[in-house]
């Protein structure tokens, strides 16, 4: 599944920094505003200890987690919904993403240059939030007035569509995020066409300094307070840190570093993670003595659904699916022992596909 997050933020916040822990991609990295111009597109393996035992007991001949796309996009400046800076070209960028991975700055140091002069990662937050939130007002404004000119002839339909964008004038005026309407699902449906930006789910992450990576500092706290009531999640990452661990390709020598660090793993595996979750999505494996795979599904899918992330043809002469749960294949130690267990389930056409399942499909075209 072709799913994107995108990075964004204020210049020289450490975005590109990020993004190359991340992506193993070498975007440019220098200390002024607009040094990622074109947006970097990383493909990002979702770490999954899950596939690593998987393929320690069948032994297979190639192993393929599952992956997400990474955007890193250019920086943001005041005035990006009226075209300042990079503006257009930034607001078109995310409206391409899945989701928003929004890095704040955390970290005092006199090196690098803040574009308002000073450290303050509420500012830097709501400056974002005020363009996208700008720039989504303009997209129900043109909606609106369409809209309106029909209820104004008594069309029923496109009075009740002139409330429902309304409400989120009114929401977004406020200075709130269309995500934190309180609407029906099928009321937000009057919006779908819009892709509205402050509609994508969001993760804030705070770089700060490798010494306040263990208990955070004030402005991750003044972060998490200012973000208290959107129901996101808020992690510390410290780019500068993550950039020298994945220099270590010595996989003793990178956990030494790690534990000095006071980490149990890097801070990029938390954020890949917690990304692939922001995403709504989960993982089922199939497993083989050719391939043991993990595959990307959207948390809801049903058996045919899941079948289809393989080909389409699975999906169309879907039969039905042997589901064996992860733990249960551990415990065993082979699908043969499960199945001999009565651990080896047949699910239909109406079977929620759940994270962890190991299955495989039987289908006839």
């Amino acid at each position: 599944m072709a799913l994107k997050c995108g990075i964004v933020g204020l210049p020289n916040v450490g975005k590109s920094t990020l993004f190359n822990c991340l992506s193993n991609a070498k975007a440019q990295s220098a200390n002024f505003p607009f040094c990622t111009i074109e947006p970097n597109v990383g493909v990002i393996t979702v770490p999954d200890e899950r596939l690593n035992k998987l393929s320690e007991i069948v032994q297979p001949e190639n192993v393929q987690p599952t992956t997400i796309d990474i955007v890193d996009i250019a920086g943001l400046v005041k005035g990006a919904s009226k075209g300042e800076g990079l503006g257009n070209k930034f607001l078109g960028n995310i409206r391409e993403t899945d989701a928003i991975i929004h890095v704040l700055r955390c970290f005092e140091d006199g090196n690098i240059v803040h574009v308002d002069g000073s450290v303050n990662p509420v500012r830097d937050k709501e400056t974002i939030d005020y363009e996208l939130i700008l720039k989504d007002l303009e997209a129900i404004d043109k909606k609106l007035e369409k809209i309106s000119r029909a209820a104004k002839t008594g069309d029923k339909a496109a009075r009740v569509s002139q409330e429902i964008l309304l409400k989120y004038k009114s929401h977004l005026e406020a200075g709130h995020s269309a995500r934190s309407i309180d609407l029906e699902k099928e009321q937000k449906r009057e919006v779908a066409d819009l892709f509205l930006l402050t509609e994508k789910p969001v993760l804030y992450v705070c770089n700060v300094d490798e010494g306040s990576i263990a208990n955070g500092n004030k402005h991750v706290e003044a972060v998490k307070a200012a973000v208290a009531a959107e129901n996101a999640e808020v992690l510390m990452v410290a780019a500068g840190l993550e950039a020298d661990i994945a220099e270590l390709e010595d996989s003793e020598e990178r956990k030494e570093f790690l534990e000095d660090a006071g980490l149990s793993e890097p801070g990029v595996n938390k954020l890949i993670k917690a990304a692939y979750s922001l995403l709504n999505l989960q993982t089922y494996f199939t497993a083989g003595k050719k391939e043991v795979r993990a595959w990307t599904i959207k948390k809801g899918m049903t058996a045919p659904q899941a079948a289809g992330v393989i080909h389409g043809d699975f999906e169309r002469g879907f039969i039905k699916a042997e589901v064996i749960k992860f733990q249960d294949w551990v415990n065993f130690g082979s699908e043969q022992a499960a199945k001999e267990a009565g651990k080896m389930n047949m699910e239909g056409k109406e079977y929620i596909v759940q994270d962890g399942d190991v299955m495989h499909f039987k289908f006839n075209v």
